[in-house]
Protein backbone atom coordinates (compact mmCIF):
# COMPACT_ATOMS: atom_id res chain seq x y z
CA UNK A 1 0.00 0.00 0.00
CA UNK A 2 1.38 3.41 -0.95
CA UNK A 3 1.42 6.21 1.58
CA UNK A 4 -0.83 9.15 0.81
CA UNK A 5 1.12 12.15 -0.47
CA UNK A 6 0.65 15.44 1.34
CA UNK A 7 2.02 18.79 0.23
CA UNK A 8 2.81 21.32 2.94
CA UNK A 9 3.35 24.66 1.19
CA UNK A 10 4.21 27.87 3.00
CA UNK A 11 4.53 31.52 2.20
CA UNK A 12 6.91 33.32 4.49
CA UNK A 13 9.46 36.03 4.13
CA UNK A 14 11.55 35.26 7.20
CA UNK A 15 11.06 31.71 8.38
CA UNK A 16 8.61 31.44 11.28
CA UNK A 17 6.02 29.96 8.94
CA UNK A 18 8.64 27.70 7.34
CA UNK A 19 9.40 26.29 10.79
CA UNK A 20 5.73 25.50 11.35
CA UNK A 21 5.48 23.86 7.92
CA UNK A 22 8.60 21.77 8.65
CA UNK A 23 7.08 20.57 11.93
CA UNK A 24 3.81 19.64 10.17
CA UNK A 25 5.77 17.72 7.53
CA UNK A 26 7.86 15.83 10.12
CA UNK A 27 4.75 14.89 12.07
CA UNK A 28 2.89 13.68 8.97
CA UNK A 29 5.92 11.60 7.92
CA UNK A 30 6.08 10.07 11.40
CA UNK A 31 2.38 9.19 10.97
CA UNK A 32 3.17 7.30 7.76
CA UNK A 33 2.41 9.91 5.10
CA UNK A 34 4.67 10.95 2.25
CA UNK A 35 4.87 14.64 3.19
CA UNK A 36 6.67 17.17 1.00
CA UNK A 37 7.39 20.65 2.40
CA UNK A 38 7.95 23.42 -0.15
CA UNK A 39 7.92 27.22 -0.33
CA UNK A 40 4.66 28.32 -1.97
CA UNK A 41 6.61 29.98 -4.79
CA UNK A 42 7.97 26.56 -5.79
CA UNK A 43 4.52 24.96 -6.12
CA UNK A 44 3.25 24.89 -9.69
CA UNK A 45 1.12 21.73 -9.66
CA UNK A 46 -0.69 20.06 -6.77
CA UNK A 47 -2.35 17.31 -8.81
CA UNK A 48 0.06 14.63 -7.53
CA UNK A 49 -0.96 15.09 -3.90
CA UNK A 50 -3.79 13.52 -1.93
CA UNK A 51 -4.03 16.53 0.40
CA UNK A 52 -2.55 20.00 0.75
CA UNK A 53 -1.68 22.10 3.78
CA UNK A 54 -1.15 25.75 2.85
CA UNK A 55 0.25 28.29 5.28
CA UNK A 56 1.16 31.92 5.24
CA UNK A 57 2.55 34.50 7.59
CA UNK A 58 0.32 37.31 8.78
CA UNK A 59 1.65 40.82 8.45
CA UNK A 60 -0.40 43.94 9.14
CA UNK A 61 -3.64 41.95 8.91
CA UNK A 62 -2.80 40.40 5.53
CA UNK A 63 -1.83 36.87 4.60
CA UNK A 64 1.50 36.30 2.85
CA UNK A 65 1.33 37.16 -0.87
CA UNK A 66 3.17 34.05 -2.08
CA UNK A 67 0.66 31.83 -0.24
CA UNK A 68 -2.23 33.78 -1.82
CA UNK A 69 -0.71 33.47 -5.29
CA UNK A 70 -0.10 29.74 -4.79
CA UNK A 71 -3.77 29.29 -3.83
CA UNK A 72 -4.95 31.24 -6.89
CA UNK A 73 -2.53 29.49 -9.26
CA UNK A 74 -3.67 26.04 -8.12
CA UNK A 75 -7.32 26.80 -7.29
CA UNK A 76 -8.87 24.28 -9.69
CA UNK A 77 -6.78 21.39 -8.38
CA UNK A 78 -7.07 22.48 -4.75
CA UNK A 79 -10.87 22.32 -4.96
CA UNK A 80 -10.54 18.61 -5.85
CA UNK A 81 -8.64 17.51 -2.78
CA UNK A 82 -8.69 18.08 0.98
CA UNK A 83 -7.07 21.38 1.94
CA UNK A 84 -6.12 22.73 5.35
CA UNK A 85 -4.84 26.26 5.89
CA UNK A 86 -2.80 27.88 8.63
CA UNK A 87 -1.46 31.28 9.52
CA UNK A 88 1.47 32.29 11.67
CA UNK A 89 1.47 35.68 13.07
CA UNK A 90 0.55 37.05 16.40
CA UNK A 91 3.77 37.93 18.15
CA UNK A 92 2.20 37.28 21.51
CA UNK A 93 0.49 34.40 23.29
CA UNK A 94 -3.02 35.11 21.94
CA UNK A 95 -2.95 32.10 19.56
CA UNK A 96 -2.32 29.88 22.58
CA UNK A 97 -5.10 31.43 24.62
CA UNK A 98 -7.97 31.16 22.13
CA UNK A 99 -8.80 30.29 18.55
CA UNK A 100 -8.10 33.19 16.24
CA UNK A 101 -10.38 33.32 13.20
CA UNK A 102 -8.72 33.66 9.81
CA UNK A 103 -8.21 37.18 8.51
CA UNK A 104 -10.86 38.14 5.92
CA UNK A 105 -8.63 37.42 2.91
CA UNK A 106 -7.87 33.92 4.18
CA UNK A 107 -11.53 33.29 5.00
CA UNK A 108 -12.48 34.19 1.41
CA UNK A 109 -9.75 31.93 0.01
CA UNK A 110 -10.90 29.09 2.29
CA UNK A 111 -14.43 29.39 0.96
CA UNK A 112 -13.29 29.44 -2.67
CA UNK A 113 -11.11 26.36 -2.17
CA UNK A 114 -13.49 24.46 0.10
CA UNK A 115 -10.76 24.23 2.74
CA UNK A 116 -11.63 22.01 5.67
CA UNK A 117 -10.27 24.30 8.36
CA UNK A 118 -7.85 27.01 9.37
CA UNK A 119 -5.71 27.48 12.45
CA UNK A 120 -3.54 30.38 13.57
CA UNK A 121 -0.26 29.67 15.32
CA UNK A 122 1.92 32.16 17.11
CA UNK A 123 4.65 33.81 15.12
CA UNK A 124 8.26 34.64 15.84
CA UNK A 125 10.17 37.89 15.71
CA UNK A 126 13.62 37.61 17.20
CA UNK A 127 16.90 39.52 17.00
CA UNK A 128 17.74 37.41 13.93
CA UNK A 129 14.61 38.50 12.04
CA UNK A 130 15.62 41.13 9.48
CA UNK A 131 13.83 44.41 8.93
CA UNK A 132 13.15 47.65 10.76
CA UNK A 133 9.80 46.57 12.20
CA UNK A 134 11.35 43.42 13.65
CA UNK A 135 14.25 45.40 15.13
CA UNK A 136 11.81 47.86 16.68
CA UNK A 137 9.65 45.10 18.20
CA UNK A 138 12.69 43.36 19.68
CA UNK A 139 14.14 46.65 20.95
CA UNK A 140 10.87 47.42 22.74
CA UNK A 141 10.67 43.96 24.30
CA UNK A 142 7.73 42.82 22.16
CA UNK A 143 9.54 40.17 20.13
CA UNK A 144 9.81 36.48 20.85
CA UNK A 145 9.03 33.07 19.49
CA UNK A 146 5.40 32.22 20.16
CA UNK A 147 5.21 29.05 18.06
CA UNK A 148 4.11 26.05 20.11
CA UNK A 149 5.51 22.83 18.60
CA UNK A 150 3.10 20.64 20.59
CA UNK A 151 0.11 22.52 19.21
CA UNK A 152 1.52 22.28 15.66
CA UNK A 153 2.10 18.53 16.04
CA UNK A 154 -1.41 17.99 17.47
CA UNK A 155 -2.92 19.76 14.46
CA UNK A 156 -0.76 17.73 12.06
CA UNK A 157 -1.93 14.50 13.74
CA UNK A 158 -5.49 15.75 13.31
CA UNK A 159 -4.87 16.32 9.58
CA UNK A 160 -3.40 12.82 9.31
CA UNK A 161 -6.44 11.31 10.97
CA UNK A 162 -8.79 13.17 8.62
CA UNK A 163 -6.73 12.34 5.56
CA UNK A 164 -6.52 8.71 6.60
CA UNK A 165 -10.32 8.46 6.47
CA UNK A 166 -10.72 10.06 3.03
CA UNK A 167 -10.55 8.09 -0.19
Amino acid sequence: MNAKRVLVAYGSKHGATAGIADEIGKTLRADGFDAVVLPADDVSDVSGYDGVVLGGALYAGRWNGTARRCARRNADQLRRRPVWMFSSGPVDSSAEQHDIPPVPGVARRMKKLGAREHITFGGAVTAETPGPIARSLVRHGKGGDFRNPERVRAWAHHIGTELGTTR
